[in-house]
């Protein structure tokens, strides 16, 4: 997958600045694969959303991926990092299609997280995603809400993935999820922000055309920067 230019990313970033998080993922898909319609695209299953969009992660901002997060035992912070190639690892194995007690189930997509936005309830939003990931209509008793979604996990690994941390301070060990989506959306979010202020820098001080200053190199648009602000 090829990175967006800064012109298709100050693109993305303007369409799917008011939208919800389930949109802007499908919008950075179609932002690099123009030819697939952002209908299909909902109906891609949740591991191989994610994998386009650790893909995409990977082509404009580098493969390492580093963090932070806060132990929920004792609020000591811990630091991470992580090359998503240990995400795409998995890719080929997404959207596999499940039989469990002779009822089909294909992978859940966004469309399906779509249905359930509303939903306050976790249980009922689980049992609403099993109806309709399920070919048969059928219902669902609480046991079979979490093992089916279980093997769903494991039938689709990449539709949630969840990091496992140990605390130095207090020894505590727990899971985060990652979530791949608003990831790379904060990243997407910051550097749209930081072309912005670059454009308005440098047309400021010299006259030029946003397009002009977008098709700069950064090593060239930097030096001007610095020029400017020395």
């Amino acid at each position: 997958m090829k990175a967006l230019t800064n012109s298709g990313l100050l693109d993305l970033w303007e369409r799917g600045s008011n939208v919800h998080p389930l949109d802007r993922a499908l919008l950075s898909i179609a932002a690099a694969e123009p030819g697939t319609s952002y209908d299909a695209l909902a109906d891609w299953s949740l591991g191989s959303r994610n994998a386009a969009l650790a893909r995409l992660r990977r082509a404009c901002f580098g493969p390492a991926l580093a963090g932070w997060v806060a132990c929920p035992q004792c609020g000591e912070r811990l630091e991470f990092s992580m090359d998503t190639g240990m995400l795409l690892e998995e890719a080929n194995d997404a959207g596999r299609e499940l039989v469990v007690d002779g009822r089909r189930f294909r992978p859940l997509t966004s469309r399906d997280l779509a249905s359930i936005a509303a939903e306050r309830d976790e249980r009922d939003a689980a049992r609403k995603l099993l109806r309709r990931s399920c070919a048969e209509n059928a219902e669902f008793g609480e046991e079979e809400l979490g093992a089916i979604g279980e093997l769903l996990a494991e039938a689709d690994p990449l539709a949630e993935t969840l990091l496992g941390f140990s605390c130095a301070a207090c020894e505590h060990q727990w899971q985060e999820p990652l979530d791949i989506a608003t990831w790379l959306w904060t990243e997407v979010d910051a550097r749209a922000r930081r072309l912005l202020h670059d454009v308005h820098t440098l047309a400021t001080a010299y006259g030029w055309t946003e397009r002009e200053i977008l098709s700069l190199s950064e090593p060239r648009r930097a030096l001007y920067l610095e020029m400017v602000q020395a």
